[in-house]
C-alpha cells in the first residue's frame, strides 16, 4: 500500500481511537472506505431516537439470526429435496434439540454481549471484550465449533491483539464463513456511523478469520443490517459495494439474484464468499422472512450458517414481529437465553448510543 493511501488512514484511524497493533490484514480493506477519510466530523451529528418500527426492526436482527440457525440446524451437511419439510426439527449432526441455536448464534450473542458492555467494537477494550467473550463460549464446551475458529480459541487469548496474531498463524485457507455468520449484532452498535460500522466489522472478523474477503463480506453485511434496520430495505447492500472492492462483490451480488441453481452456482457455502451468495440468493427469491430462511436451508450443505447469515439481514428488514410466534417460543441456547432475552440484548445494545438521522451518512443512498 502507498504511503499515500496509509497515512490519511492510520489518521483517521487514530481519531476514532483504534489501536494501531490492531491492524494489519484489515489496513487492505481501510484503504477502500473511502467515505470513512472524506467526512470524519460527520460524528459530531445530533441524536434522534429510533421509530417503532426501527426498533422492531433493531430487535430483529438477533432474534432472525438465531431463528435461520435453528431452523437449519437439524439438515446440516445435507441436502433437502423438494419434499423435505423444513422446520425446527432439531436433531442433525450435532442432536440439536429443536429450537436449539448453534454456535452461529452463541458467536453472535458474544459479540453482542461485549457490545451492550463495551458500547463501541471498534476500540481496544470492546475487541477485548469481544475475545474475552469467545473464551468464555469456548470453554462452556459447545458442541460444535467451526475448525478456524477452534484453532483460534484453543490458544485462550487474553487479548483481542492476541487472538488476532494466532488467527494470522492459521496455516491454508482462512476465508471460512464463520466470522460473517456472527457479524448482525455489530450493525446495531453503529446505527449512527456507517463508515465505523465497517471499520468494527472487519476488525472483529480478523479475531479468527485473517482474510481479505472474511474482513469484505463482513462489512458489506453489516452494513446492509444497519441499513435495513433503519430504512427497511435492503438497498444497504449494493450501497455498501463502496467499502469494499467493488469490482469483486457486484458481480457475484448479480449471480446470487440471477442464479436458478444455488447447490450449483454456490456450492461451497463453507466458504464466506459462497455462504453470502447463498443468503443472498433465498433473500432475493422470496417475499418473506420465513420463505427466505426455508429457502436458504432447502439451498443445503451449511445449512445453519447460510440460513443464520440470511436471518439478520431478514431480522432487520422485516422486524422481530416477521418471526413467526411458534418459532419464538422454539428457540433457545448458550447462555441459557430464549427469544424475549435477544429481543433485550438487542435493546441493550441500542440504548446505548441513540441512533442519528441517516442523512448523515454519506453511503446511504
Amino acid at each position: 500500500m502507498s504511503p499515500i493511501l496509509i497515512n490519511p488512514i492510520l489518521t483517521n484511524v487514530r481519531s476514532l481511537g483504534i489501536s494501531l497493533d490492531l491492524l494489519g490484514c484489515p489496513l487492505r480493506t481501510l484503504a477502500r472506505w473511502v467515505g470513512w477519510l472524506r467526512e470524519p466530523a460527520r460524528q459530531n451529528q445530533e441524536p434522534m431516537g429510533l421509530t417503532a418500527d426501527q426498533a422492531d426492526r433493531a430487535a430483529g436482527v438477533l432474534l432472525g439470526t438465531a431463528t435461520g440457525d435453528a431452523l437449519g440446524a437439524g439438515y446440516e451437511f445435507s441436502l433437502p429435496t423438494r419434499k423435505t419439510v423444513i422446520d425446527m426439527i432439531g436433531g442433525g449432526a450435532f442432536r440439536w434439540e429443536p429450537g436449539e441455536w448453534t454456535d452461529d448464534t452463541s458467536m453472535a450473542i458474544a459479540i453482542a454481549r461485549a457490545a451492550a458492555d463495551t458500547g463501541a467494537l471498534h476500540e481496544t477494550a470492546g475487541l477485548d471484550a469481544v475475545a474475552a467473550q469467545f473464551v468464555a463460549w469456548i470453554d462452556s464446551r459447545p458442541k460444535d465449533v467451526g475448525g478456524q475458529t477452534r484453532a483460534v480459541l484453543n490458544q485462550r487469548s487474553r487479548t483481542a491483539r492476541q487472538m488476532r496474531a494466532r488467527a494470522a498463524k492459521i496455516p491454508g485457507r482462512r476465508g471460512g464463513n464463520g466470522s460473517l455468520m456472527r457479524t448482525a449484532p455489530v450493525a446495531l452498535v453503529y446505527l449512527d456511523d456507517a463508515d465505523t460500522c465497517a471499520v468494527a466489522a472487519a476488525l472483529v472478523s480478523s479475531l479468527t478469520h485473517a482474510d481479505q474477503r472474511a474482513e469484505e463480506a463482513c462489512a458489506l453485511w453489516t452494513l446492509a443490517i444497519r441499513h435495513a434496520v433503519l430504512h427497511g430495505t435492503y438497498d444497504g447492500l449494493r450501497a455498501a459495494l463502496a467499502y469494499v472492492d467493488a469490482d469483486y462483490w457486484a458481480p457475484l451480488l448479480d449471480q446470487a439474484e440471477t442464479s436458478r441453481n444455488p447447490r450449483k452456482d454456490f456450492p461451497k457455502n463453507g466458504w464466506v464468499v459462497h455462504a453470502l451468495q447463498t443468503a443472498w440468493w433465498a433473500i432475493t427469491h422470496s417475499d418473506t422472512l420465513p420463505g427466505a430462511l426455508e429457502l436458504a436451508v432447502r439451498a443445503g450443505r451449511d445449512t445453519d450458517t447460510t440460513a443464520a447469515i440470511a436471518g439478520g439481514l431478514l431480522g432487520a428488514r422485516w422486524g422481530a414481529s416477521a418471526v413467526p410466534e411458534r418459532w419464538q417460543n422454539l428457540l433457545h441456547g448458550y447462555p441459557g437465553m430464549r427469544a424475549d432475552d435477544l429481543t433485550d440484548l438487542a435493546q441493550r445494545i441500542v440504548a446505548r448510543k441513540p441512533a442519528r438521522p441517516p442523512a448523515a451518512a454519506p453511503h446511504d443512498q
